[in-house]
């Protein structure tokens, strides 16, 4: 009777502990945009299917709107294990290395096609800095391209003088002073109430801000200019990973593939429907004429010399990869 009781226990043991609920594996995911933004809906599938793919063994919890950290902070998280995966913007960690800011070079890569070849040059770049600080790339989503609106009419480089310029980043500044614009300060937040006083007359952004920003309100010119697209990458602690096994590890890595390319098709539909919903809404979207471009694209030239003396032999070899 006692050895039949033991048996039985001993079943029940082993039958818990095989049960997907004990063996599953839980991580945080916290990313610093809210759930309706267009990468955070592409994490929530990433998401699903990890778990899918796992056979339920991982399972990701996801803290979207900085709610777990801010973005700056995400990063660090993942490195010390307070988060065993994040999202964050690239360039937010070009002060360690600019190797995570040639995404935001100014002209440098103006389509989607070779913003995906900029990348794919500096990947590997990344990939030995974020290892040797125990962190994986699993992969990387851009937003839309960057553009210039203005409420007049652009067709050089020297219509821009005198412009008051929103800047906000080393890039925004540069173009300002090359360009012979007024650069002026001005964060996100801030954005609005500086078209409608007056503050700034011009500035350069994506199609996502110039819908959130409502501005067909206060401009009429959009040019198409794509002037950089800034990656979002998605980023586990090696420690956390290699605790999975070979099985899960897979899952994983089958699920970054599939969000990396639905990402990127994903980014540039909603371009596409950002552009129309200011076509609609009577603001004059334009490509760059040819003269704009080229003057565009010789300051761009300048300030990739720029990043590439702070970014040294490896930023010289991604440019190198990236033009062959």
């Amino acid at each position: 009777m006692f050895n039949r009781r033991n048996a039985l226990l001993g079943l029940a043991a082993l039958a818990l502990a095989a049960s997907p609920a004990a063996a599953q594996t839980k991580w945080n995911l916290p990313s610093a945009y809210p759930p309706t933004n267009f990468h955070t809906e592409n994490l929530a599938q990433f998401v699903k299917d990890v778990e899918k793919n796992s056979g339920g063994k991982l399972s990701i919890t996801m803290h979207p709107g900085a709610s777990l950290f801010k973005a700056p902070e995400i990063k660090r998280a993942v490195q010390t294990g307070q988060a065993e995966i994040g999202e964050v913007l690239s360039s937010l960690l070009e002060n360690e290395d600019p190797i995570f800011g040639v995404d935001v070079v100014p002209f440098l890569a103006a389509s989607y096609p070779e913003a995906k070849k900029l990348y794919a040059a500096a990947k590997p770049f990344m990939q030995k800095k974020l290892a040797s600080q125990g962190i994986i790339l699993l992969y990387a989503v851009p937003w839309q391209p960057q553009g210039i609106y203005a409420k007049k009419d652009i067709n050089n480089v020297n219509d821009m003088k005198g412009l008051k310029w929103r800047a906000y980043n080393r890039g925004t500044t540069r173009i300002a002073e090359l360009a012979g614009a007024q650069a002026v300060t001005v964060q996100q937040a801030e954005l609005a109430q500086a078209l409608a006083t007056g503050v700034v007359d011009s500035f350069m952004t994506s199609s996502a801000t110039g819908v959130d920003t409502k501005s067909w309100e206060t401009m009429s010119h959009f040019y198409d200019v794509q002037a950089w697209l800034p990656n979002n990458i998605i980023i586990v602690s090696k420690a956390a990973f290699d605790k999975l096994d070979k099985a899960t590890q897979d899952a994983v890595m089958k699920a970054a593939a599939a969000a990396e390319e639905r990402g990127w098709k994903l980014s540039e539909q909603k371009n596409g429907e950002y552009l129309k919903t200011m076509a609609q809404n009577k603001m004059k979207v334009l490509p760059p004429s040819a003269e704009l471009k080229a003057g565009l694209a010789k300051i761009g030239q300048t300030l990739a010399e720029e990043w590439s003396k702070r970014a040294g032999a490896d930023g010289a070899a991604v440019l190198a990869a990236f033009k062959k």
